[in-house]
């Protein structure tokens, strides 16, 4: 332990990209350790694109020099974040190569500007694009080994250490400096900050009680924490590349959703490893990355999108779960008809297409998702498709023309039935849907394309930010639910406007300034005028513990 901590020393001062393993606990920290330097695969191959320019070292060496100590000898992370492409995919290299040249602020990541040559930081920059050979992996035995918790957390009171109403509590995530700020969503004062890990991602999972909260980052990091003891319980590492995770209704299971390696991966609530399912098909011929995982609570199941194989996944964990039965039942030369337990089974919905992202509508009978432009047909268009989980097939196809993203679209009551509303990605516009018709009712214009939709049953207002949109990012239009119409703007002029969330009594309004310098602007939601400002950096994405347990109609779930 003395030589990987003297290691570990060292290689503060070398980090090569963000800030990876930010500090959770001194004793969590101790226990990361032996993970960080567990034996590794060999090294990659370089490609050529990272052959050495004259009178500078090659990349491979500049990163085994100054990077790998942390970042691990094929990227796959260790005390800082996995720097694969796969991980990598919404950085731009130009802004890779800033943080390489001037670190990343709040974090361990120094900055090499004074240290290299510009063409070494550039042929860093590149490399860590490059795809690694051979592929890393990531088995069984290293998710196991990852795996650590912190000691006594299972002893702590029942009871919050804190004084504000645990059901409006708000965890704010900041992508600025890798931070998660809990809110009392009644006074609107940080109750605590804590350090996560790198780029979180698809946004926490709540236990149905409200004191446990799951995060998950991009390089594959499961956190379980304490909101009311204010301190982490447990982590383990489910792969390289992860999007996101579910926690179950009954709050006893853990699912993750991997891009590397190609697998669904279920854990208890304690994060021990419980079943690790390939995503192929079903005679494993094909594998597919694993486009999202959500709880289907009122089916005690999970439901799994493969982006890469026109299926959809139900994985029951209702010990009372019917067989499943793959193919033609009837064809007993294959012996299809022998049943499979249903109870963590792959019961598979086959698709014309396959899904990017989905959500479901309120029962959980139907799941709706988005699909990738189809390459070489007509003008490339997404589409949006239903599938009902019962008969387990596509019933209708959306007409809307962005794809819904993770959590984006919300459903409401309306003139007797219960629409579906979505922001359109290619344009400024929502795209309302009777889903009893699967017909759009209307098209409202707004300023331009946005990335989310949130509304609380308590509020007449749908809100709807365009933060995709170059000149528009700094507006929020409120759309009138009863009418379908914009009724008011919202704007922090040359500032982007983004991701709103609503107390659990829908009173009022809490939306993200998304800049680095940002902020948490509270709104009364009736008067639509400022209540308080509370300084963030970057908060990406809030989420409030009521809503989430209660899977409000507004809300992400």
């Amino acid at each position: 332990m003395r030589d990987t901590l003297h290691r570990w020393a060292t290689g503060i001062a070398h980090l090569a990209l963000s800030a990876g393993l930010v500090w959770m606990g001194h004793g969590l920290a101790h226990a990361q350790a032996s993970n960080a330097t567990a034996p590794a695969s060999p090294a990659a191959a370089t490609p050529p694109s990272a052959a050495a320019a004259p009178g500078t070292a090659s990349a491979a060496a500049l990163y085994r020099e100054h990077c790998a100590s942390c970042h691990g000898a094929q990227r796959t992370g260790g005390m800082g974040p996995a720097l694969l492409p796969e991980s990598l995919e919404r950085l731009r290299r130009a802004d890779a190569l800033k943080v390489i040249q001037h670190g990343r602020t709040a974090t361990q990541m120094a900055g090499f500007s004074s240290t290299l040559a510009p063409a070494d930081i550039t042929a860093l920059a590149e490399w860590i694009y490059q795809p690694v050979t051979p592929a890393p992996a990531w088995s069984d035995a290293d998710v196991r080994a990852s795996r650590v918790e912190t000691l006594g957390a299972k002893d702590l009171p029942a009871r919050p250490a804190w004084k504000a109403d645990p059901m409006n509590l708000f965890v704010v995530v900041e992508g600025g400096d890798h931070h998660v700020s809990l809110v009392d969503g009644d006074r609107f004062e940080v109750i605590h900050r804590f350090a996560s890990r790198y780029a979180l991602h698809g946004g926490p999972k709540f236990t149905p009680g409200g004191r446990f909260v799951f995060f998950g980052s991009r390089d594959g990091w499961i956190t379980k924490y304490d909101l009311w003891n204010l301190t982490v319980v447990a982590e383990v590492r489910a792969g390289l590349n992860m999007r996101n995770v579910a926690v179950s209704g009954d709050g006893r299971w853990v699912m993750a959703a991997n891009y590397l390696p190609r697998t669904v991966v279920l854990f208890d609530a304690d994060l021990n490893l419980v079943k690790r399912y390939d995503a192929t098909t079903l005679d494993g011929k094909e594998a597919s990355r694993v486009s999202a995982v959500y709880d289907a609570a009122p089916r005690k199941s999970f439901v799994v999108a493969l982006k890469d194989i026109p299926e959809v996944w139900e994985i029951s964990y209702d010990p009372k779960a019917p067989p499943i039965y793959d193919g033609l039942v009837h064809d007993y030369k294959m012996g299809e008809a022998i049943a499979k337990p249903g109870y963590q089974g792959v019961r598979r919905t086959p698709l014309d297409e396959p899904l990017d992202d989905f959500f479901f509508d309120q029962d959980y009978r139907h799941v709706l998702g988005s699909t990738r432009p189809k390459t070489g047909a007509g003008d490339g268009a997404p589409t949006a498709q239903v599938v009902n989980l019962d008969a387990r097939r596509k019933i209708a196809e959306l007409p809307i023309a962005g794809m819904p993203h993770l959590g984006s679209g919300i459903t409401f009551a309306w003139n007797g039935t219960t629409v579906l509303a979505s922001p359109n990605l290619k344009g400024g516009a929502i795209d309302v849907i009777d889903m009893r018709t699967w017909r759009t009712v209307k098209t409202i214009p707004t300023p331009g394309p946005g990335f989310f939709l949130r509304s609380h049953e308590a509020t007449r207002y749908a809100w709807a930010d365009s933060m995709m949109s170059p000149t528009a990012k700094d507006t929020l239009t409120l759309i009138d639910k009863a009418t379908l119409t914009p009724a008011a703007t919202l704007r922090e002029p040359g500032r982007t406007l983004a991701h709103t969330e609503f107390t659990k009594d829908g009173r009022y309004a809490l939306v993200s300034v998304w800049e680095m310098d940002g902020a948490i602007i509270v709104f009364d939601a009736q008067t639509l005028k400022e209540v308080k400002r509370l300084p963030m950096s970057k908060p990406v994405g809030k989420y409030n513990v009521w809503n989430k347990i209660n899977r409000s109609e507004g809300t992400s779930h």
